[in-house]
């Protein structure tokens, strides 16, 4: 067993906390990491939720990153495939792989090299996801429209908003008509704000070198190499995937934490700080209805701002701004059926000929649903008997206690089975199975007392062994690498102290 000096204390097994962990441990710091997690499961927002042999992923999580660091560390629990995958046998694509991987048939532990196709469904038609202005694009939109789109974009060129607010982000990217077309209501449904009340920080955080022009140069150049290496992550035609869900990368490294020697406390609820001079010394939390509390020379949070800040002292108005910090809470619905009806418009090969997108963005008004989720194209080892079965699931972008979020399960499915017929997914008879997921605060949201952000971080900040990471932890809506990029951030910050 190996011999520790110090104590981390790390609140959330999310992406952030295990790779904050994975670091303090792999560094060989003699910092012993300490993980509380609410929930049973690592994983945190990028879990895995499996129902017998199929399992689903809240939100769906595409692995893809540009920080080397980050790429080593999926490789290390998770080689990629340089053999094809069984939907690559069934389908009888051609594909070539690099060279020195696993046989995701012969071995479990293995990433999966997925090909990225996103849609669009909009009044009644489909389009490319990013939008492309291609032969298709124009038919869809109408010949006027698409001259008025262009004409709309040329002047976002030459005249530019101020940004004070998403709406001014998207205008300026994409001209007024592409933006009311593709952004404005969708950006309502999914945040519950119209973009002109939300902080133009979100598109700066998630697509902030996006535009209609990368989207352009991205139809013409996308195959060649020299653009692949420049382009935006949104622009992506590949991702890593891991071959039984992201839950088997987490489980790994919650492996890796606990055989080094680290621990993880699961379905522990987190509630206090124990403090002095803005030094803390311990941390409270609830398991199987008692109170218990870890001494711990730093501490390391992925937790929400709004949770964390309970249990420190701050100034009257920062506690209340951080109490108040906007979430948007998440359901989804998942259905394991014998029918898809869905057909493939690509000249990508898939089984049964189903269409190979993993997202379809729902922007038609009528809809309640914001996204649709095709796991077979995540990964056909995740849905029992791929062959013949499709494992579909419908994303509902919500608030705690909205009248939709205190539906009961059944009067949801309900709504969401009546979705799938309506839109031509499937019929309700071919439903073999179901399952809602609720997921609270799934969404660091950017309106509010957002605007306050800075000053509230200042103000935890000066908790000198008190560092924040993660989505929540932070409040910031990254992407999956850029979280575990905090937590190893924050690793390496203590390490520094500690030398």
């Amino acid at each position: 067993m190996k011999s520790f000096k110090k104590t981390a204390l790390i609140i959330g097994a999310g992406p952030s906390g295990l790779a904050c962990a994975y670091e303090l441990l792999k560094t060989g710091s003699g910092i012993k990491p300490i993980i509380v997690e609410k929930l049973p499961v690592a994983g945190g927002l990028s879990r895995t939720v499996y129902d017998g042999k199929s399992g689903v992923d809240i939100g769906g999580h595409r692995l893809y990153t540009t920080d080397e660091y980050i790429q080593s560390i999926w490789d290390e629990f998770l080689p990629h495939q340089s053999y094809p995958s069984i939907d690559d046998i069934a389908a009888q694509r051609e594909k070539i792989y690099p060279t020195g991987g696993k046989d995701p048939n012969k071995t479990d532990n293995v990433m999966l090299i997925r090909r990225r196709f996103s849609s669009i469904l909009f009044d009644g038609k489909t389009f490319d996801y990013p939008v492309k202005f291609n032969f298709d694009t124009v038919v869809n939109l109408g010949l006027w429209t698409t001259i008025k789109a262009g004409l709309s974009y040329l002047k976002s060129i030459f005249v530019k908003r101020k940004e004070n607010n998403l709406e001014d982000f998207f205008i300026n990217r994409f001209g007024n008509v592409l933006y009311s077309i593709f952004f404005k209501d969708y950006t309502k449904k999914v945040w519950g704000f119209d973009a002109s009340e939300l902080s133009f920080e979100w598109g700066h955080e998630r697509i902030k070198k996006l535009s209609l022009l990368k989207t352009i140069l991205n139809s013409v150049f996308g195959k060649f190499m020299f653009f692949r290496k420049i382009k935006d992550k949104s622009l992506i035609d590949e991702f890593y995937y891991p071959k039984f869900g992201c839950s088997q990368l987490w489980n790994l490294m919650a492996d890796y934490i606990i055989n080094n020697g680290g621990e993880i406390i699961y379905n522990a609820d987190f509630k206090s700080f124990s403090y002095s001079d803005k030094q803390i010394y311990g941390a409270k939390y609830v398991k199987d209805g008692n109170e218990f509390e870890i001494n711990a020379n730093y501490f390391i949070s992925s937790a929400p701002i709004c949770d964390l800040i309970k249990g420190i002292d701050v100034p009257f108005d920062v506690k209340q701004n951080a109490l108040n910090l906007p979430y948007r809470d998440y359901i989804l619905v998942s259905f394991y059926t014998n029918q898809f009806n869905l057909k493939n418009r690509t000249d990508y090969k898939t089984v049964n000929n189903i269409t190979p997108e993993c997202w379809l963005y729902l922007q038609e008004t009528s809809a309640i649903a914001a996204r649709i989720q095709i796991m077979n194209n995540w990964s056909p080892y995740l849905v029992e008997d791929f062959l013949s079965c499709y494992l579909i699931s419908l994303e509902y972008f919500v608030n705690e206690n909205d009248d939709f979020w205190n539906k009961t399960d059944d009067e949801i499915i309900e709504i969401a089975k009546k979705e799938c017929e309506k839109y031509n997914l499937f019929t309700g008879k071919s439903v073999l199975k179901t399952k809602v997921i609720r997921e609270k605060k799934a969404y660091p949201t950017y309106c509010g007392s957002y605007k306050h952000i800075n000053r509230i971080i200042s103000e935890i900040s000066k908790y000198r062994n008190l560092f924040l990471i993660g989505r929540n932890g932070q409040h910031k809506y990254n992407n999956m690498d850029e979280a575990m990029i905090s937590g190893v951030n924050a690793a390496r910050k203590i390490i520094g102290q500690v030398k």
